[in-house]
């Protein structure tokens, strides 16, 4: 992986590999946190900041791309600007833990089917980009789609529009984090390593920790957080450099596309009317986007 780009209008390999290797490892991602359901997601969550750090680092150091890291802790802008980011991402991912293990993973799907919309939206909303009739028709369709959810149901899609707000913002923040993809990545979780270690050796203090006191597979699973966490978030991060924004458009389904036939089909989470109504509503509101993408993509 490097930090490396190509023409913007150009897709190279190397970027298809990268993004579509990282997508399908967040479309299994469930299956392994179903695994570690049993564990309390706070939990989950520090083991996943604190066994992501040597698997970031030992990235850079293979890259040779540590001095921009040494830069960045000597900012305090930069710093700042990175808590906000570590801040998201790991209210994100507390989120995502305790959806998957409560029979929610249906619900995390559609956050992460909603956020290519809401990320157009806070575009429009924060940068003043214009919108054309097909992205306003797509979020509109998003629109009455959670609506739908939301009186069928008699409350909001909370875990979806929590994943995407998060998520959402996450990513618009990290645009402006001035540094590279995978030293940023670094950054974010050496910021939240001191929480993270604080949490893993309170529970394991109070004998209720499952690294130490727990079973060998609980072990394995909790130490390999930091390879399912760190690796496609640093596939992606070099795979969008290497690829058009069209092409990302439409890869970007494949993750929710399996989180979605997991939760129906491995998991048997109900799938009821309002999602056969909703669902179909979300999928053609990102058909209609996707082609708004290529439109502007091929201008």
């Amino acid at each position: 992986m490097t930090d490396a780009t190509v023409a913007p209008n150009e897709d190279s390999a190397r970027g298809i590999a990268f993004a579509l290797s990282a997508y399908l490892l967040w479309g299994f991602l469930p299956i392994y946190m179903k695994a570690l359901a049993h564990v309390p997601p706070y939990e989950v969550v520090a083991h996943r900041v604190i066994w992501s750090v040597p698997v970031a680092l030992a990235v850079l150091v293979a890259l040779g791309r540590t001095s921009e890291l040494r830069v960045a802790l000597r900012s305090p802008r930069m710093l700042l600007m990175a808590s906000a980011t570590a801040a998201l991402i790991s209210i994100n991912w507390g989120i995502y833990v305790w959806a998957i293990g409560a029979g929610h993973a249906l619900d995390t799907a559609l956050g992460y089917y909603i956020n290519p919309l809401f990320s157009v939206f806070l575009g429009a909303v924060l940068l003043g980009e214009r919108l054309g009739r097909l992205q306003l028709a797509a979020i509109a369709l998003a629109v009455v789609a959670v609506v739908v959810l939301t009186v069928e149901a008699g409350r909001l899609p909370v875990v979806a529009i929590s994943l995407t707000l998060t998520w959402g913002c996450y990513a618009y923040l990290k645009k402006s984090l001035p540094i590279g993809p995978n030293q940023g990545f670094l950054l974010e979780v050496l910021i939240l390593l001191l929480p993270a270690l604080a949490v893993a050796v309170w529970v394991e203090a109070k004998g209720e920790g499952h690294f130490l006191h727990g079973s060998l597979s609980d072990q394995a699973l909790l130490l390999g957080t930091g390879l399912v966490t760190a690796t496609p978030l640093m596939l992606y991060a070099n795979g969008a450099k290497l690829l058009r924004l069209s092409t990302i458009g439409f890869l970007q389904y494949v993750a929710p596309t399996m989180i979605f036939l997991t939760a129906v089909f491995v998991f048997g989470e109900p799938f009821g009317r309002a999602e056969a109504i909703a669902f179909p509503m979300i999928w053609l509101a990102l058909v209609v986007f996707t082609v708004a993408l290529i439109r502007s993509s091929r201008r």
